[in-house]
């Protein structure tokens, strides 16, 4: 760990030597205001006394593991870091951050970065399931993929930005229909799957078809779609925002089925039947990037 491999206790000594701390009232301070925090920061509590008259020494605060983690991660290689945590733990990015520039080991500001998220409330049978620390009661995603499944949770628990309030629906998450949203761009997957099935042929040949029968408004709409998914994504991870890809999904998975429900695909004129058969083998394609970026399948048969 990193106390027992004394990590820490390098990591403090190194703020020392460098002259970024300083003793008062017994304890051990970050100067931190030199780098951006609204006040220097205690890394070492002072000594107390025991029932029994002993002295004891004083502990880290809990900045401190975290300084020695990230300055270990950075000399391991780890050019960037991405911190998940919750918004209650937004008061230690500042000291965390003056902890890595006063180190002096060549941590660019802004290192690491950090995303942070809002309690989930969790609703099972039109009831709230009761979360709290103090009782020691909460619902771990091992309950959550119990109830619905593995696809369910990360759809739905990446489909909100974090720092907003999120209720994950138990019983939505399991209905088999377009009001469950994973269902619903799942469902539009394998819709194409059954069409590309039915016909027969070799999709890879359908990527040198011509596309000039893709002239009417249902499928200029979709092939709109399927344009956004490059700077989309790119945004999306620039951004930290995997919420993008959710609602991009969406978007396409109703775009496809509104074309579905305008055109047949599988009609007699081979030229306009292979130009439809192209472009929902590239909705296909489009559908299962997005939903392996999320970590969710995306079944041909449903």
């Amino acid at each position: 760990s990193l106390y027992s491999s004394g990590r820490v206790a390098a990591t403090v000594q190194r703020l020392i030597d460098a002259g970024k701390t300083y003793e008062q009232d017994g304890a051990l301070w970050l100067r931190t205001t030199e780098y951006g925090d609204d006040k220097d920061r205690v890394m070492k509590k002072s000594a107390t006394t025991t029932a029994d008259g002993r002295q004891a020494e004083g502990g880290y605060t809990y900045f401190v593991p975290d300084v020695a983690y990230h300055i270990t991660k950075w000399e391991r290689g780890y050019a960037r870091a991405i911190n998940i945590q919750g918004t209650d733990h937004h008061g230690t990015i500042a000291r965390v951050r003056a902890g890595l520039q006063a180190a002096g080991v060549g941590i660019p500001r802004g290192y690491p970065d950090y995303v942070l998220h809002t309690m989930v409330r969790v609703v099972r049978g039109g009831e709230e399931v009761k979360i709290s620390k103090r009782a020691g009661s909460y619902v771990t995603l091992r309950d959550l993929i119990e109830w619905t499944s593995a696809d369910a949770v990360r759809f739905f628990l990446l489909s909100r930005k974090p720092d907003t309030e999120y209720t994950f629906d138990v019983d939505l998450a399991v209905q088999k229909n377009n009001e469950n949203p994973v269902y619903y761009v799942q469902y539009a997957h394998a819709r194409i799957c059954s069409v590309l099935q039915a016909w027969g042929g070799d999709v890879a040949t359908l990527g040198s078809v011509d596309l000039g029968p893709l002239d009417t408004p249902a499928a200029q709409a979709l092939m709109l779609q399927l344009a956004r998914y490059p700077d989309m994504l790119a945004a999306a991870a620039t951004d930290f925002a995997p919420h993008d890809v959710t609602f991009y999904l969406r978007e396409l998975a109703a775009a496809y089925h509104s074309y579905y429900d305008a055109e047949r695909i599988l009609v007699d004129d081979e030229a306009v039947k292979l130009a439809r058969l192209a472009l929902i083998a590239a909705t296909a394609q489009v559908l299962h990037n997005g939903l392996s970026v999320l970590g969710v399948s995306a079944p041909t048969k449903m």
